[in-house]
């Protein structure tokens, strides 16, 4: 970890390796393809491609970024839509998988990734992106590596309500708490449990492993490092969020868990109420969670 998701040109974005979604043979098409050539510079990119030949589908090769602000471009071929029936989505998830080891055999820290396929190819944005989630997040259990989906549209990303329900009407409340961040019993008597001990506690009560909960947080190991071994270090709201997420905490055990860093769940805040939406619904995949914070114009959990 972490993931994040960005709106954005992927032609722009800085990092170690981006993904094209490529044509199986040394030649470019239309979209995503076509734009990584002409700002790479496509006369000395196709040269290189031409080196690799046929790619088939859900395999990956790479070449030099070139003109772009990356150092490699990992290009995989992904399925052509026909029916559903003739390995479409083992196909996608192929390519993810394959550009992810790719990656990870040259060293990359950071890789970003559009949503494969989902353009000309025709392979439905819905199932794409329940793919996607599926197969990073797995991913990223056992990887540091930063992993950055583009979203070129508006269009591309508003399918997150058919994939998880709509969370809308929870995102406002008209009740406003008398403290905004700060709960009311934290204002008038300090708790005497730190929240450094209580954090340790649910952590040995999970039976999960630290890079188990920083992974499942979509936090550093150098964030969640520092929040452990530092009794008086205090991370954010989001932060302890991502974490009572990451650790399955129910509600109250997320609130008590909040007051003892000095914050609460105000339901004035479409944030915190999206947070309380996810625990209340056992929703504990972050990645998930992310989509629908990022459909919602809100701010993501964890990156840190």
């Amino acid at each position: 970890m972490p993931f994040t998701i960005i709106r954005d040109d992927i032609t722009r974005v800085k990092a170690d390796a981006i993904v094209n979604t490529a044509n199986p043979l040394p030649i470019y098409a239309s979209g995503t393809d076509q734009k990584i050539y002409e700002a790479a510079g496509a006369e000395r990119l196709l040269a290189e491609r031409q080196k690799i030949g046929v790619i088939a589908p859900g395999q990956a090769a790479y070449t030099a970024g070139f003109d772009l602000p990356v150092r490699y471009i990992i290009h995989t071929v992904g399925p052509l839509w026909i029916d559903g029936s003739h390995q479409e989505e083992e196909t996608l998830a192929s390519c993810l998988r394959e550009s992810l080891k790719l990656a990870e055999k040259l060293n990359c820290l950071s890789v970003a990734f559009p949503l494969i396929s989902t353009g000309v190819y025709g392979f439905p944005k819905q199932l794409a992106l329940k793919i996607f989630t599926s197969v990073i997040y797995d991913w990223l259990m056992e990887s540091d590596m930063l992993v950055t989906l583009v979203v070129y549209d508006q269009q591309s990303f508003d399918i997150s309500t058919k994939l998880f329900g709509s969370i809308e009407d929870h995102l406002t409340e008209s009740e406003v708490f008398p403290y905004d961040d700060v709960s009311f019993e934290q204002a008038v008597k300090p708790s005497e449990e730190s929240f450094h001990d209580y954090l340790w506690q649910l952590i040995l009560a999970s039976d999960m492993t630290n890079p188990q909960i920083y992974h499942r947080a979509n936090i550093t190991k150098q964030h969640f490092s520092k929040i452990v071994s530092n009794r008086d270090y205090l991370p954010s709201k989001n932060t302890i969020c991502a974490l009572a997420i990451a650790l399955k905490l129910d509600i109250e055990m997320l609130k008590l868990l909040l007051e003892k860093a000095g914050y609460s769940l105000s339901k004035a805040k479409e944030f915190d109420n999206a947070v309380r939406y996810f625990v209340e619904r056992e929703m504990y995949n972050i990645i998930d969670d992310n989509i629908i914070l990022f459909d919602n114009h809100l701010e993501l959990l964890g990156t840190m």
